[in-house]
């Protein structure tokens, strides 16, 4: 890779997980963990808590349940270790992986109003989907990927009504900013050319999306709440032609060919539960859907032969997956409350289907966290997540040339901290 597309890569990535929290934390590609309250909980109670205007993202119908005018705004950086490990079915020289994990920060911004007794009005801005990842240049997938990220930031204005003590909805309008940029390198070797030098391609693009979020909260007597969410599909369509660093008769002509990858952000239904327990003690728990099975694209491929070059778009052969979470509060005192959250999300890729492009599994979390009342007026929270992936075994082969590369991402681990303020007018 040369060192100048390299910089200008790893800048545009830190740019992206700035404002987009890129990171892959659940069974697919959604994250739970947007610089709020609710990765102390892992995700417990989300859709029906409503303690907060990050609600917004959770189910708006929770808009209802806030006075006032409400700020929050928050930040985290997510960490670990993803650190793949050749076995002897590998075919290809090179070095390996190296931790493709780069620390990443993110923020999240969120506002509501509440207009009169029935109606409240809130907007938020927030990454909820993505993944970012570096290779070492020249390790043994060199061929599959070396860079790569895809990364959503939503926009979402937002609205409640609440028609009695026992009923609320809500509607949000989402505004997806998709971003999608891969690099990989080219073997040129096939070509029986002098210089066998690696040769490269990047396809990157930029695109909008749009969907909705829906939520419904019944709250069947005081101090239970049980929340029902569902967020539409997203279609976000890359197109880009490829730009192509390294020159053969047979290379020269994938120079600027013309690729589309259809992605759809994919469709989740969330049920939650919040109950009061006593004074002190609060139960929660979430069930969640998510429809990965028509993800689509996922990565761009580049195969080399003696007498040919191809390019094409991989789709993802994604299954749809569910989300399991229990957690709890306890107020402490009357100014702290202490959040704690344990969960369980399967995969959505099963390991024969699994690429370097999107190394995920299934994953288990464990979180916890506290919010303090500074005043009446002011909270600040401060919230931990440790996210469990294990072993999870990649096998890939060219089909033209060959070149396998397999083996596993051993004991994998992510670490989230977040921080963020609430501010009540």
């Amino acid at each position: 890779m040369q060192p100048n597309m390299r910089t200008l890569s790893m800048a545009k990535l830190t740019l992206l997980a700035l404002f987009c929290s890129q990171e892959s934390l659940a069974g697919g590609l959604m994250l739970y963990e947007i610089a709020t309250d609710n990765a102390g909980l892992a995700n417990a109670g989300a859709a029906a808590r409503a303690q907060g205007p990050s609600t917004i993202a959770s189910n708006p119908a929770g808009l209802s349940y806030l006075d006032g005018t409400q700020i929050t705004a928050g930040a985290q950086v997510l960490f670990g270790d993803l650190t793949f490990h050749r076995d002897v079915a590998t075919n290809t020289p090179g070095t390996g992986s190296g931790n493709i994990l780069d620390p990443t920060p993110g923020a999240s911004f969120f506002i509501s109003h509440r207009l009169d007794e029935q109606w409240s009005v809130g907007f938020g801005s927030y990454g909820d989907f993505g993944l970012a990842e570096n290779y070492d240049d020249d390790w043994s997938g060199r061929y599959f990927v070396q860079d790569a990220s895809i990364a959503g930031l939503s926009l979402v204005p937002s609205v409640a009504y609440r028609f009695n003590d026992q009923w609320s909805v809500g509607l949000g309008l989402k505004a997806m900013f998709g971003m999608l940029e891969t690099e990989a390198a080219i073997n040129r070797a096939p070509f029986g050319l002098l210089d066998r030098s690696d040769g490269q391609f990047k396809y990157a693009d930029n695109t909008w999306g749009y969907g909705a979020n829906l939520g419904v909260i019944y709250a069947p007597r005081p101090g239970t709440r049980i929340g029902l969410a569902y967020t539409s599909e997203i279609d976000l369509d890359f197109e880009d032609r490829l730009d192509v660093d390294g020159t053969g008769p047979l290379l020269d002509p994938l120079d600027g060919t013309n690729l589309e990858l259809d992605t759809q952000i994919p469709q989740t239904l969330t049920l939650s539960l919040y109950q009061q327990l006593d004074a002190q003690w609060a139960l929660l728990a979430s069930v969640n859907w998510q429809d990965w099975s028509e993800f689509g694209d996922i990565a761009v491929e580049v195969e080399t032969a003696r007498d040919r070059a191809t390019a094409r778009a991989v789709d993802a052969n994604y299954k749809d997956t569910y989300h399991l979470s229990l957690g709890a509060q306890y107020q402490a005192t009357p100014a702290l409350l202490w959040n704690v959250g344990v969960a369980y999300d399967s995969a959505a890729v099963s390991d024969s289907d699994r690429t370097f492009t999107v190394p995920m599994g299934e994953s288990w979390r464990l979180a916890t966290g506290a919010t303090w009342a500074l005043d009446k007026d002011t909270d600040v929270n401060f919230s931990w997540v440790f996210i469990w992936l294990g072993d999870m075994p990649i096998d890939q082969t060219k089909t033209l040339s060959g070149e396998r590369t397999s083996g596993e991402f051993d004991n994998a681990w992510l670490q989230a901290f977040t921080g963020n303020m609430t501010w009540r007018f």
